[in-house]
Parts: C-alpha cells; structure tokens; sequence
C-alpha cells in the first residue's frame, strides 16, 4: 500500500510538473501566432496576435516601453505620457525631493509643461521589431566543445548581426540566448533620453502600505507615477533641451473606464526581468533551504538599522527611502519564495519530473547525449553548496557596507594616475568628482557604521566558512571578537579613513594632483575594501565561474533534452528583460485552509487599514475626507464603490513592474505592480493554485489624477472608453 501511495503522489506531481496551464508563461510577441493565440481567444481575447506584435503597422508593442533599466512603462496618451509604477519612478521622485520640496511627502504634480521635470540618466527604449537569428548564430556550434571558444563564437556572430541591424539609422540592437542558448533572437531598439516627471501620488499613496503590504494580497496602494518622453523637432531621440518637444508615439493605449469581472481574460506586456523555471531539483533544493533563509536574515539586519534612524530623522528618511525599498523589496520577496515553493513541494515535484525524464532516456540510443545531465547536476551543485554560504554572506554582508562600496569606487582613478595618458585622468576627476557628490547625498555615517558592525560580526561569527582575515585588520582577530570589540573596531577605522572626509576629496579632486592616488591607496577603509574585494572575485567568484562553467552547457543540454523528451509540454523561454505577453484570467485565491481572498479590493480598506492604527497605513486628511465623502466622482464601479487593485493568474516577475495589464480588446484595465507572497515562487516553479499577479485598477488611477490631484489636463490628453 505505501509503494502504491507513493506511486500516486509521484504520478500527482509530474502530472502538475508537464501540464501546460494557458496562464503560465513569458512567451515572447513574434512567436504569439504560432504557439498563443488559439488558447487567448479560448480564454476570451477579442484581438489578434497581430494587434499584439507587427512590424509593418502599429500594434500594442509600440505602446510599451522599457523604463529605465528594469521597469516597464505604457504610453497613454499622443502626447508620449508615460504611465509606470511610483516604485519604478521612486527614484526619480526621491531625487527632486528634499526637506523644502518633498515630494516623497506631499506628491508632485506637474500642471503645465514648464514644470515638468527632467531626469538626468533616465531612459525609456521601444522595441522596433524582434528576429529569430537562432540559425545564423548556432551553424556548426554543436561541434564545438569548449565554452569559451563557444561564448566567442557568439560574441562575434552577434557583434555582425548588431551591426547589419542597425545600419545607418539612430536605432540599437542586441541579440538575447533563450532556452539557455538553444535558440537566439535579436531586438531592433530606439532609446529616449529625455524623460520628465510629470505626476506622482504621495508616499502614503503610492506606498501605502510600505513594507507591511509589499507582496501581499489584498492590496490598495495607488502605485503609480507619470512621465513624459520629450524628443527632437524631428521626433527622434534627444540629449534633454529646453526646446525640445513631447514625443509623438507610433501606438498609445486606450483606456477602458468599464472595470473588469472575475474570469475576464487579462494580458500584461512588459519587460520581466529574471527567471528560472528549468531549474534542477538541486538548485531549487538549494534556493528554499540554505540560500534564501541567509539572505533574508542579513537583509532583515540590514532593514532594522535603517528603519531606527530613519523614523527619527525626515532627512535622512529622504536620503535612505530608495535605499530602503530596494533592501526591503527582495528581502521579503525571497521569505515568500522559499514558503511558496516549500507549499508547493516544488522540490518533489521537480523529482519527479526528473525521474520521468530520466526513465524516458533510459537505454534510449536516441537520448545518449542526456544521459548524464542529473548525474551532472548532482555533483556540480554539491561543489556549489559548500561555497554558497560565504558568497551569499559577501553578498549581503562585506559587499553591502556603503564605505567599502564607495572606496572601491576609486580604483579607477588609481589606475588613472598611472596611466600616462592625460585624458583618463581628467575624465576620472571629473567622475570620481560626480560619484562624491552623489555619495554624499544620501549617506548618513551612523547607519553605516552599525551596518558594517552587523555584517562582520555575522561573517566572523555566524558564517561557519567564514574564515577569510585580511592582513589589513592588523593584530584585530575578527572571529574572536566580541560585539564591542567589533564596534571599537569600526569605529577607530570609520573616524582614521579620509575617504568619508568630503571636503577634503573635493579640493584633491578640483586641483587635480595625482598625489591623491596615493593618499587613496594608503588610506585604511581603501586598503580593507580592496583586500575583500580582491578575495571576493579572485577566490569565491573564481570557484563560482569555475562550477557554473560545469552547469551552463548542462542547463543548455537539459533543456534542449526535455524539449525534446518531454514534447507534451508547451516551453517557454526564460525572462531575461525582453519583451513577453502573459496572460491569465482575473480570479481570486486560496492562500490557506478556510481562507478565500476575493479578487479585487475598494477604498474601504484603505480607510479600515489606516483606522487600525499601523503606522505603514497612515494616509493624509485630504485623501481621508475625500474617501469619507465617497467622493469618487466618475470612477466608481456600478455598485457604487472605487475600486483600487484586483488580482488575476497572469505570469509576472520583477520588470513587470509597471507594465500595462489589457483586457480581452487590447484596452488598458490596470497597470501591474506586484505578486502575492506565496506567488513570488513563480520565478523558479508556476503553481496556478497560488500565483497571482496585483493590478492597481485603473480607475483608481485616473481617480487619483482628476479628483485628488486636480491634473485634469492630464486626463483631458487621454484616450477613455467604455
């Protein structure tokens, strides 16, 4: 009877593991027609797969943007507004802010088109066309055997077709591995570099909620800000001019004020960022059980320090916000990765996939060349175990101690001194001038020195391969020391270094002597920072290189073999910040026994969560009156209520954040801006039963901007439908 049992829950799991679920998946726009677009329009999609993605003709791709480096954007209206998440746009907000124009407070909001805001350094990039280019850069590589001459090979093919790509025009291209460097596509892109804030809610609005809400369900955080594309009089993209003029955009998205239903079938299109769902069972092993647990203790350290001296000092609550948010924002999104997957028995499953796959192959001629992938992946990833704690421990430890950052900062302008060509030493000045300014912003002393407190006492103490000692601790023995030797320690090393000194690096740097080298290598907080840094990627990255040089060809090898083994199953390619449709259906979920969320959520909560008393729950009285008031103006659903966020099954990871979410006629319904807890597991295994994706509705946007804001011009540029 238990064989049998046991037979059953592995049949249960490696049915669950190959059946393709139309709501899984990051599939790319080109390949749409031939492998989506039959179970879209089963699930409800008005459009076609050529509405989606063309070449030839507008489509939806031409209204979606990458927004900076790791967001996605929509343009909604014909004048290149830009609608994007308010933690994609946070630093931008966070950069213009400051005690006398806080705008991280109080919000911003641009009423005409003099007072919107420059942003030096942003980008915003379309994709123009995408290519399979699989063939031209794969010919005869199955015959070359090591790696290294394999990735040169790639190197150099892609290089050509870049080139032939964009000929004489001002586009960009590159070429992206999918399948794990099974197949290659290339991106034709144009790049905006003129980008103006426009609008954003306030903290307690945009963030409402803050960490006691992020990654969880339900949600009614108005998580949004808006941008504007400024290009030349040519409309092609310009360095920032006062004369140039708003971005006339190919496509912009309708928005539909009709709300959505539980079941409608929704798409997100955006630019997701990473994920890993050909993972082994060891890796995954691996992430759930040691490595997550570690980095989200460190980063919960990390998180503590910060919050005691931000709560007490608004300036530096201004300097530390974004710093902040990105320490918070995988700290918990790794917490409920681990539990998601661990529910999920993501691991089991992931065995017996393997299992199936393996008995497949057996004494198969055909699957000679797979035989040994598990057997591969078994020993590479012991080897792994026994260094990833100390790298995980540098990571989110040494590496994460602001002085050693910014000391390492200044190997370039030490090798610059050397050099005796002039220009790389003027160039340095003036960086190395701009990094100090920047530095010093938003750097508070105090919190870094009890972070470098924290991180070594956990590396010495906690970190059992923690042995690394560099000479430059002098006769100080780390790993014996107790807390307040530790403190001692830092703080006699925090007050001798002048790399904190900023008055004394601004005159070195306006005078331009090559002396200051010197006195940079000889200072104490250069010489440790160089000391971990050198050990971190001459000995732990070297070991890590020298086992993933092992564990790329087999990743590749395992994924071509379940293609081909396991054929049933519909493959998609990992998100690697391309552009990729997922869709799904708006639904609720159950998170636990007796436990059922609802799919959408009103201003209510908003009022219920800030009468409870959480200080993350605090709203200012202005919303407060208005929601009190119920007055939601043209923006309430039929029965009455606003509604603020819902939830559908769509495939998302981070990159995703931002990107418009469609209803079944291609219209804008909401914008996507996080998953639940238990869903973040989807970046390395898509559980239907507890992936869900949050939506801030768009009628609680257009709320925001006509009745609270007041920025009716905004709305007027728009195009409603109902």
């Amino acid at each position: 009877m238990k064989t049998l049992l046991k037979f059953f829950a592995t049949l249960t799991f490696f049915c669950h593991s190959i059946t393709a679920y139309a709501d899984e998946g990051m599939w790319l726009p080109l390949l749409l027609k031939q492998l989506n677009e039959k179970d879209m329009k089963a699930m409800g999609m008005k459009i076609s797969a050529e509405d989606i993605y063309a070449v030839n003709k507008s489509s939806l791709k031409d209204a979606v943007v990458l927004f900076g480096r790791g967001c996605t954007g929509e343009i909604i209206s014909q004048e290149g507004l830009l609608l994007t998440n308010h933690h994609c746009g946070f630093g931008q907000i966070q950069e213009h802010s400051s005690l006398e124009h806080d705008y991280l407070m109080n919000g911003f909001w641009a009423m005409n088109r003099s007072e919107e805001l420059p942003n030096k350094g942003l980008t915003i990039t379309f994709i123009i066309r995408i290519e399979d280019v699989t063939a031209k850069i794969t010919q005869g590589l199955n015959a070359v055997k090591d790696e290294a001459e394999r990735e040169s090979i790639v190197a150099s093919r892609t290089a050509a077709l870049v080139k032939e790509a964009i000929g004489t025009t001002h586009y960009e291209a590159f070429v992206r591995p999918m399948y794990n460097g099974n197949e290659y596509y290339l991106f034709v892109s144009e790049t905006f570099r003129d980008i103006r804030l426009v609008g954003a809610p306030p903290q307690n609005m945009g963030n409402f909620g803050k960490d006691t809400d992020n990654w969880v369900w339900p949600r009614h955080t108005a998580d949004f800000s808006l941008f504007r594309i400024y290009a030349g009089k040519d409309n092609k993209p310009a360095d920032y001019s006062p004369d140039n003029v708003p971005f006339k955009p190919r496509k912009h998205l309708e928005i539909s004020t009709s709300g959505v239903k539980e079941n409608d079938f929704t798409m997100v299109y955006g630019f997701p960022g990473r994920t890993n769902e050909y993972l082994s069972s060891n890796a995954v092993d691996q992430l759930v059980n040691r490595s997550n647990p570690l980095k989200v203790d460190l980063r919960g350290k990390r998180l503590d320090i910060m919050d005691k001296y931000m709560k007490t000092d608004r300036k530096v609550f201004i300097q530390y916000a974004d710093k902040y948010s990105g320490v918070s924002n995988y700290h918990k999104k790794w917490a409920g990765e681990a539990r998601g997957l661990t529910k999920a028995n993501a691991v089991d499953r992931k065995i017996a996939l393997e299992q199936e796959f393996a008995k497949r192959i057996k004494d198969n001629a055909q699957y000679k060349a797979y035989q040994n992938i598990l057997e591969g992946f078994r020993e590479q990833y012991a080897k792994l175990d026994r260094i990833q704690p100390e790298l995980d421990y540098f990571s989110e430890g040494i590496l994460s101690i602001e002085l050693l950052r910014f000391a390492i900062g200044f190997k370039d302008l030490i090798q610059a001194a050397n050099d005796p060509g002039a220009d790389k030493w003027k160039n340095q000045l003036k960086t190395q001038s701009e990094r100090v300014a920047e530095f010093f912003k938003d750097y508070h002393q105090p919190i870094d020195r009890e972070t470098m407190t924290e991180m070594l006492l956990n590396y010495y103490m906690s970190n059992e391969q923690g042995s690394y000692i560099p000479t430059e601790f002098g006769g100080f023995n780390p790993k014996a020391a107790k807390a307040s030797e530790m403190l001692n320690y830092v703080n006699s090393l925090f007050s001798s270094t002048r790399l904190l000194n900023e008055a004394f690096l601004n005159e070195k740097l306006a005078k331009g002597d090559t002396s200051l080298a010197g006195l940079i290598k000889n200072d104490p907080a250069w010489k440790l920072a160089d000391a971990y840094f050198s050990y971190y990627r001459n000995t732990l990255q070297k070991q890590q290189s020298d086992i993933m040089a092992k564990l790329i060809p087999l990743n590749r090898l395992y994924v071509e073999a379940l293609r081909m083994v396991i054929p049933e199953k519909k493959y998609y390619p990992d998100a690697n910040s391309t552009l990729r449709v997922a869709f799904g259906k708006v639904e609720g979920y159950k998170p636990a026994d007796a436990t059922k969320f609802n799919w959408f959520t009103t201003a209510d909560g908003i009022l219920q969560k800030n009468r409870a008393g959480a200080a993350d729950h605090e709203i200012n009285d202005k919303l407060k009156q208005l929601l009190e008031n119920k007055a939601y103006g043209a923006y309430a659903d039929k029965d009455g209520s606003l509604h603020t966020c819902f939830a559908a099954s769509n495939h998302t990871t981070g990159g995703n954040s931002g990107s418009p979410v469609l209803n079944a006629k291609g219209q804008l319904i909401g914008t996507n801006f996080d998953r639940n807890w238990e869903g973040t597991m989807s970046d390395v295994y898509y559980d239907i039963n507890q992936v869900r994706n949050i939506v801030l509705d768009v009628r609680y946007t257009l709320w925001v901007i006509d009745v609270y804001a007041g920025a009716k011009h905004l709305i007027s540029e728009m195009t409603l439908v109902k």
